[in-house]
């Protein structure tokens, strides 16, 4: 399979939101409380998009994948119980999903592979990312990838896994 990942634009919209809603219905079924909430919305993926925030992962011409890339913007992570590796610069990932038919084959590590090298091309080096406690598949899927666990944050109530990871330019 060939990828890419690129910004995402507002045509992408209805695809996005239809993935994300797949994803939500399979947290629900898992039994996670987590995006129960109402969050995320198509506010919130609409704000992501206007702020040149949003990221697809598509093949071909399929939008496959989606994320939320920020730049030094999560306000919680200041608020840490623990402790960050870093703390200079730092891209902020959330809302990472993956489509239905696409799920289980590695494309949430393949999203991530591709924050780092949007990571790498901004000189940044610190990319931080948290989930909640029960998403035991992205937890082994930080873990795989280097991300070291750093403490809990808290959105909406709810306490988060916070992880961080340095990357470097090989």
């Amino acid at each position: 399979m060939i990828f890419e990942f690129r910004e995402a634009n507002p045509s992408d919209t209805e695809v996005i939101w239809d993935i994300l809603q797949e994803a939500i219905l399979r947290r629900k079924n898992d039994g996670s409380n987590q995006w129960q909430d109402g969050y995320p919305n198509r506010d919130i993926l609409g704000a992501d998009i206007e702020n040149d925030a949003g990221y697809v992962l598509t093949e071909g011409e399929k939008v496959i994948g989606y994320c939320a890339v920020l730049v030094n913007d999560e306000p919680e992570y200041t608020n840490i119980v623990g402790k960050w590796l870093s703390h200079g610069d730092f891209l902020v990932v959330h809302r990472i999903v993956v489509a239905g038919d696409y799920a289980g084959k590695g494309l949430a590590r393949q999203i991530l592979f591709e924050v780092e090298n949007l990571a790498l091309a901004k000189n940044i080096f610190s990319i931080k990312v948290d989930t909640n406690f029960d998403n035991i598949a992205m937890i082994k899927t930080f873990e795989k990838l280097g991300y070291v666990y750093c403490g809990e944050v808290t959105f909406r109530g709810s306490p988060r896994r916070a992880y961080e990871k340095i990357v470097l330019q090989i």
